[in-house]
């Protein structure tokens, strides 16, 4: 089969052997896959925890139909419309673990639309509703909020009932936007003290979640836009993995800083994650009450170009390879 593999001068597409499900696996003919921002670390050369090496296919999110079932995969049969988590998505086949695997919904989702969401509702219903612990009337940010995850977790945030939701973006065209996506304010972080504008916004009260997909560079601000008892749940570092932390700031407003990450996580609580989820969202993803917006699609022989693209930084929402 073809797919996209990292190889000693980039990403490279190859004839290497269609994988076969173990027994607690799905296998499926991909038909779409999502880039994700650890594609690029991956197509680098470095690992993303057990993933990437050279010579490992990429990709973490694909859609297509089920073509077998490992001996232990019950509720999953071949001819399924299925949209999954799981590595090596830019291929004509992947496999994934039948607790990563849904059903695409029967509402007209094209394979494309179906490729964008795993990841998304996996990373952000753990993180806003999981681990950040949101209640109704609360008020959320989401930091880079113009990506797929961050769009996602917008509308997470609303769908839950918080309010004020706002999202980050250093980019006009792209802050424009965000209230397409449920963002009731959307923050330049560019700007010089913007946690001012966040804390006007919740009456100087402070923000009682912050969902931080930037961290090293925003770190010290988000403290200052954070409530007394306020929560950050740091799900990435696009602004960089290390940087100042004002520890007094912390402590002063005794600030909950939750680290997530699905790269330490084992097979049954990656399950459990994927499980609340589907039980939380379900009903919203069917009536297509969350979706995300597909910026380009590349075919899958132009795996390269798409990550170039993301690399760029110049796309609202999803990247997806058509294979």
């Amino acid at each position: 089969m073809k797919a996209a593999v990292v190889g000693a001068a980039g990403v490279e597409i190859r004839d290497v052997q269609k994988p076969t499900p173990g027994p607690d696996q799905v296998l499926v003919r991909v038909r779409a896959a999502g880039l994700n921002r650890a594609d690029l670390i991956m197509a680098s050369g470095r690992m993303h925890g057990a993933a990437g090496g050279p010579g490992a296919v990429l990709g973490l999110e694909f859609a297509g139909e089920v073509e077998a079932v490992g001996a232990a995969v019950k509720g999953i049969r071949a001819g399924d419309r299925v949209m999954c988590s799981g590595a090596g998505g830019y291929a004509e086949y992947a496999v994934a673990d039948w607790g990563r695997v849904a059903p695409v919904p029967a509402n007209n989702m094209s394979w494309e639309q179906a490729a964008t969401l795993p990841i998304a509702l996996q990373t952000m219903h753990n993180a806003v509703v999981t681990a950040g612990r949101l209640k109704a009337d609360e008020s959320v940010l989401i930091q880079g909020a113009s990506s797929g995850v961050g769009l996602m977790g917008l509308q997470i945030a609303k769908l839950k009932g918080a309010r004020p939701v706002m999202g980050t973006s250093t980019n006009a065209g792209r802050r424009a936007r965000l209230a397409e996506f449920g963002a009731d304010l959307a923050v330049d972080t560019t700007r010089p003290n913007w946690s001012q504008e966040v804390l006007k916004a919740t009456g100087n009260k402070g923000v009682d979640l912050i969902v931080d997909q930037v961290s090293a560079s925003v770190a010290n601000e988000n403290m200052k836009a954070a409530a007394v008892l306020g929560r950050i749940v740091n799900v990435g570092r696009l602004g960089g993995f290390k940087g100042e932390f004002d520890f007094d700031l912390h402590a002063m407003k005794r600030i909950d800083y939750i680290g997530v990450t699905f790269r330490t996580r084992s097979v049954e609580e990656v399950r459990e994650i994927t499980r609340l989820m589907r039980a939380d969202l379900w009903e919203a993803v069917e009536a297509g009450r969350l979706r995300l917006p597909i910026d380009r699609t590349f075919p899958l022989e132009k795996a390269a170009d798409a990550l170039a693209h993301m690399r760029a930084n110049a796309h609202f929402g999803k990247i997806v390879l058509t294979v």
